[in-house]
Formats: C-alpha cells, structure tokens, sequence
C-alpha cells in the first residue's frame, strides 16, 4: 500500500481540487465535470497507487449499482414534479398559500420555509427554489430575498428530502443500516429547521412581524423537528420531509385562521369550486404518501416482490502496490419494491386523474416524459460518474490515504467541528448534497475511525452540513435567479447565504463537538 506522505496525500486529493476547479472557476455543469474528474481519477490511480484494468471494471460495475439506486428515484422524483406541474397543481398551492394572509412573517413560514420544504421532500434538485421563489415575488417581496429566504427555508429538508436519496446513498457509500445514523442525522437537521425557520420569518417580517410570529415559528419547527425525528427510526425514513410537512402545513393554516380574522373571512368565502380544484391539487402528494405505506407495510406485496431482490458478488481483489478490497456484494436493488417505482406510479395514476378532472390532455403526458428526460439526463450523468470517481478513489487506496491525512492534521476534539464543513464544500462544488456523500462518506467514515469518534454522529455531520452547502452551491442559485429575473446577480446571492449558512454549520459543528466530547 502506498505510505501517507505530503504527495502520495496531494495526489489522492487531486480529483476531488479537479472537481471544485472545473465547478467553481470553470463553471463547468455535473456531468462534463463529474466524467474529466473521473477519467483524471482512473490515470491517477493506475500511475500511482497500483490498480488495474480489471480494478477499473469492477469499480465501475460497482458504481452502476449505487448509482441506478439513486438516479431511479431522481426520475421518479421529476416524473412526478413534470406531471403535477404541468397541470398546475403546485401553483394552485401555491396561490392558496399566498392568498390565505398578507402577514409577511407568515408568508415567510408558509411560502418560504413550508412549501419550498414539502417540495423538497417529494423533488428537491432545485426545484423548492424554483417555484417557491417566483411566489414570494407575485406577494411582494423583493426577487433577491425570495431566492435567499426559499434556500434557507428548504435547507433542512434536503437529506431526508427527495425520498431520501441523500440518506439512501450515505447507507450505500458506507454500508452502514439507515437506522445506524438517521436519528443522529434528523436531531441535527432538526435543529436546522428550527434556526431556518427563525431566520427566514425575521428577514420576511422584520423586527415587529418576527415577535407576533415566534410562538407558530417555534411550534411547527418543533412539529417539524420532533417529527423527523420519530420518522427517521423507521422504515418511513424516506418521508421523514413530507409528512411533518403535511402535518404544519395543516396546523398552520389552523393557527393562522383562528387567530386571524381576515383568513377566516377568506376561507369562508371560498366556494365549492375553488375548495375542490385546492383538494384536486393535493391528492397526488396524498396518493404518494397512501402508497409508501402500501409497498413498506402490506406484507403480501412485500411477500410478492421479495424473490426480485438483485445484487451480484464481486470477489476480493488487490492492487499492484498492496492495498485489499474483501469481497463484498454489490447494491441490492428491487426495481418493484423500489422509491423511484412508487413515484412514477404515483406519476401515473396522477396524469390520468388530472385528466380525468380536465387539468390534463392526452399529449400532456408525453411531453411530461420528454422534459423528465431533458431535466433527469445531466444530473444521471454526473451521480454516476461521481459515484464512479468515489468508488475508485476506494478502491485504490486513495480514500484511506485521505482520510489518515486527515486525522492527523485535526486533532481528535477539533474534527466533529470541521466534519458539517467537509460535508458543504462537497455539495457547494457538486451542487447536492447526495453528491457531497458519494465523495466524502466514506472519508469521513474511515476518519471517524482513525480518531475513534462516534460513526453515527460524524455521519450525521456529513449530511447536514451537505444540506446546508447544497443551498448555496452555484447550480442551484444560477437556477433560482433565471426564475425570477435575477440573472448575473447569482454571486450576490450566495455572499448572502455564505455568512447564514456557516453560522448554522459552525452552530451544528458546536453541538456535535459537544456530544462527541
């Protein structure tokens, strides 16, 4: 095995320098960057740390595997968002909420922190942002606050988000059970919500609004918080997002409405019609959460589905300088029992549902799949070359030369702090925090191990402080700002959220620091 020295450490961090050169300076997109740092990969560690053609082949085969487990629900995820959209489902929410009170400390909790949250729970990959932003403009507010307060508000939600696909790659890159680090994970990002959800209603509603609006802040972060918590220690970790989501929405709209008059005169003179095509536009999101609990919990299906489970053994191997790989199987996939399965049929009942209720025409549904292919296509490209670059650096050595690097340059006591910081510079030059946890994972496993810190709480790091640096990562605020006319402003825009977003990091790095002592 190749010793840890200053070059051998310099050489097994290059593609991860490559990767935020191409991202930050170059402004290269995933997909062009994630393939010339995987290639920068492969030379590597064939010149210098001994692998072979064959090592090669068999980290890639490797990485197809937890690649397509996360790329399934990304099409899924977006599947669903295109064919909800196309209908006008989510802006129909979105004008409900806007239209339900003018307080702008609660326009803040329902348009910049709820909703941008629940969609980040169903979709995420930009898209909170995306529509939540255009919203808080059409209610007033400025186009550079709407982007800010819609980023900070979804941050939380961002590993548990998506389906959990963030999650669901930190348990594929390190092999480790969901149950093992999520509680941990949803403590941390729990507390996230909570100083999100204050910040985001104090720059909405000022000094005056903020104090009004404390006691429904504090109460849904704490609904938010408590929830994700309980959700995360089960097999429904996947909702963890949406469905404390779900549940604030609902108490805050109570809260709202029987505090203020003018909501309640609102809603009372809403009729038949507009109530109808509200509950139309949430019976896909209803529809998603009803089927989750039917593929984890109705046991025939499970017995049905459950001889389809496929994963093939890749026997040890060693590269020329020494360094072992043990045996090991790849990522057990089930395509019937899988998120990204639940997704397109929910997808699907949807369209013909919106279609039946005239939201829909036939045509609708093709373009749907078109632009699920267009907006799906880069961001496989990228998960799977950057999975393939992570699996390799394992698979050569590198990840374990890195991570003993690591350990001692940062004292033991000092690492819990830096770890949420190694998660956001991961997902500020990848764009997500899924990425972050291809790259870094198992980094911070091994260096979890080196300095015999707690895994779980590490881990947890990891992840949170990938939620955080996804919000501010350059891809996500270029897309953002082109929806709201704030093109060419984006370097503004993530000076704004770097001051927040290191405050939080360095807070969470506090707190694991302290019960990691």
């Amino acid at each position: 095995m190749v010793e840890t020295n200053p070059i051998s450490w310099l050489l097994a961090f290059t593609p991860v320098m490559i990767l935020i050169l191409l991202m930050t300076i170059a402004k290269m997109g995933g997909s062009k960057a994630g393939f010339a740092t995987w290639f920068t990969t492969q030379v590597i560690a064939f010149l210098f740390f001994g692998t072979t053609p064959e090592i090669i082949g068999v980290s890639m085969f490797k990485a197809l595997f937890l690649a397509l487990d996360v790329t399934m629900i990304i099409w899924g995820a977006m599947y669903l968002y295109h064919i909800t959209n196309t209908s006008g489902a989510i802006n129909r929410i979105g004008d409900f909420l806007s239209a339900f009170t003018d307080n702008k400390a609660y326009l803040g909790i329902f348009l910049a922190w709820l909703f941008p949250s629940f969609l980040q729970g169903l979709d995420g990959f930009g898209v909170p942002v995306a529509v939540s932003a255009p919203l808080m403009v059409s209610a007033g507010f400025s186009p550079m606050l709407s982007i800010v307060l819609t980023s900070i508000g979804h941050g939380w939600g961002v590993s548990f988000g998506s389906m959990g696909a963030s999650i669901r790659t930190l348990h594929a890159m390190t092999g480790l059970p969901v149950v093992f680090f999520a509680p941990k994970a949803a403590i941390l990002l729990g507390l996230t919500a909570i100083i999100g959800g204050l910040i985001v209603v104090y720059l909405a509603g000022g000094k005056e609004k903020f104090f009004q609006a404390i006691p429904l802040t504090i109460f849904i972060g704490l609904v938010i918080a408590i929830g994700q918590y309980l959700i995360a220690g089960t097999e429904f970790w996947m909702i963890a997002v949406t469905l404390p989501v779900m549940i604030s929405l609902l108490l805050g709209f109570l809260y709202v409405g029987f505090f203020s008059q003018q909501s309640r005169a609102w809603v009372y003179n809403l009729n038949k019609k507009e109530w109808k095509r509200i509950i139309e536009s949430v019976i896909p999101y209803t529809l998603l959460v009803a089927l989750i609990f039917v593929f984890n919990f109705f046991q025939p299906l499970q017995d049905l589905f459950q001889p389809f489970n496929f994963s093939i053994k890749i026997p040890e191997f060693q590269t020329k300088l020494g360094f072992s790989i043990p045996a090991e199987w790849t990522k057990n996939i089930n395509f019937f029992l899988h998120p990204g399965t639940v997704l397109i049929i929910t997808g699907f009942i949807s369209f013909f549902f919106l279609q039946w209720r005239g939201y829909l025409i036939k045509s609708q549904h093709l373009q749907s799949v078109k632009k699920t292919i267009k907006s799906s296509t880069n961001a496989t490209i990228a998960i799977f070359t950057l999975v393939g670059t992570a699996v390799s650096m394992r698979h050569a050595g590198m990840i374990a030369i890195l991570a003993e690097g690591v350990s001692k340059f940062f004292p033991r006591d000092l690492y819990p702090i830096v770890s949420p910081f190694i998660g956001a510079l991961g997902a500020f030059i990848t764009g997500s925090n899924n990425n972050s946890n291809v790259l870094f994972a198992e980094l911070q496993l091994q260096t979890a191990q080196m300095l015999e810190l707690p895994i779980a709480w590490i881990l947890a790091a990891q992840t949170t402080g990938g939620a955080m640096g996804s919000i501010m990562a350059p891809a996500k605020v270029i897309l953002g700002c082109t929806t709201v006319g704030l093109n060419g402003k984006e370097g503004q825009v993530i000076s704004r959220l770097l001051f927040i977003c290191a405050a939080i990091l360095l807070f969470i790095g506090i707190i694991v620091f302290a019960v990691t002592g």
